[in-house]
């Protein structure tokens, strides 16, 4: 007689209770969307869209650009950005280079960048503007065998509606998104990359080559690269199964890309999926419900301290989170208050 597990018992009846994984990379995933989807919106992004035939030109001409400065598969590639369109562009193009990511928290301070640069060996970053200083800055005080050699910097402008057409932001925000900084001497802009629109060499990735270095929080040493292929990325990124996820999903992207929760459901599985992301640059309670409303978000992916922050606003009356069908998080425990107001306000179960 075949023994049931005791969470057997309460499993939904439509979910598979296993996962088939496949046997490809992330980036034959951006092939297929780009294929299946070419016009659809992978991300909208403040009130402007990005589609998957355009996500993956970009990615191309990203890949493009690496090689010819130099980079070779297995080469580190360091990304540093807040969320915007340009961080999965950047993170494809270079696995479309073979290359291995190194996600960086964009909320690192100077003194703090260069175990960043020196750990992994890396000689190229991928930057926004706001940090690209910073970096230099980090950089410069290596020895000189150490430093970076290239970086390509992008402005979250580049990739932003003019600022009078969109979303609503808090002020300090826009100010922020549409802000135009310096580049660093012999840093080449993004857009200067993409007209570029440099061919890269044939892809032969295979499932098993390692494919990013996100790094530990660093609380009891100095941060460690945690080691990941396209393989044993692939479980996670094809559960959107589990939260009731397809091509219809409209979701809510918020959760920092650097992280791997945000990396995940902001950038591969939607990817997978053909999904929509509509995508916050930071967290910001009266913009989350706006942009749930008026996107008609389905699908939320956050941390609890963020459903806390949004039920505390003292216009939480008055937000339509109608349209959410699914919410999921995790990185801390859910009060079970506020899991219970959350069913009975708006009749969501937090997963």
């Amino acid at each position: 007689m075949t023994r049931i597990a005791p969470h057997e018992a309460h499993w939904p009846r439509r979910l598979p209770r296993a996962l088939v994984i496949p046997e490809t990379t992330l980036w034959f995933n951006a092939q297929v969307s780009a294929r299946r989807y070419p016009h659809k919106a992978m991300y909208n992004f403040l009130g402007r869209e990005l589609s998957f035939a355009a996500f993956e030109t970009q990615a191309l001409a990203i890949a493009g650009w690496l090689q010819a400065h130099g980079v070779q598969p297995g080469d580190r590639v360091m990304v540093l950005m807040q969320n915007c369109p340009q961080y999965a562009v950047a993170f494809y193009g270079a696995l479309r280079a073979q290359a291995v990511v190194v996600p960086v928290n964009p909320m690192n301070r100077s003194d703090e960048l260069g175990h960043y640069i020196t750990d992994p060996g890396v000689r190229v970053a991928l930057v926004s503007a706001d940090l690209a200083s910073a970096l230099t800055q980090a950089s410069e005080r290596l020895e000189p065998s150490l430093r970076l050699q290239h970086m390509l910097v992008t402005h979250y402008a580049d990739t932003l509606p003019p600022r009078e057409e969109a979303d609503v932001v808090p002020p300090a925000m826009a100010d922020w998104l549409y802000a135009r900084h310096p580049l660093p001497s012999g840093a080449t802009p993004w857009l200067d990359a993409l007209d570029a629109k440099l061919a890269p060499s044939e892809y032969t990735g295979q499932p098993d080559d390692l494919a990013i270095l996100p790094y530990t929080s660093g609380t009891t040493a100095l941060p460690k690269g945690c080691m990941h292929t396209h393989r044993t990325l692939m479980p996670n990124v094809v559960n959107g199964e589990w939260s009731y996820a397809s091509a219809a999903t409209t979701s809510l992207g918020v959760v920092p890309m650097f992280h791997i929760t945000g990396m995940m459901y902001g950038v591969h599985s939607p990817l997978w999926l053909g999904s929509t992301v509509i995508l916050m640059p930071r967290w910001d309670r009266e913009l989350a419900a706006r942009l749930i409303a008026n996107h008609r978000v389905t699908l939320w992916t956050c941390i609890p301290t963020m459903v806390i922050d949004l039920l505390a606003s003292p216009n939480v009356t008055s937000f339509d989170l109608s349209s959410l069908k699914y919410i999921t998080g995790g990185g801390a425990a859910m009060p079970q208050a506020v899991a219970e107001r959350l069913q009975r306000d708006f009749g969501l179960t937090f997963a």
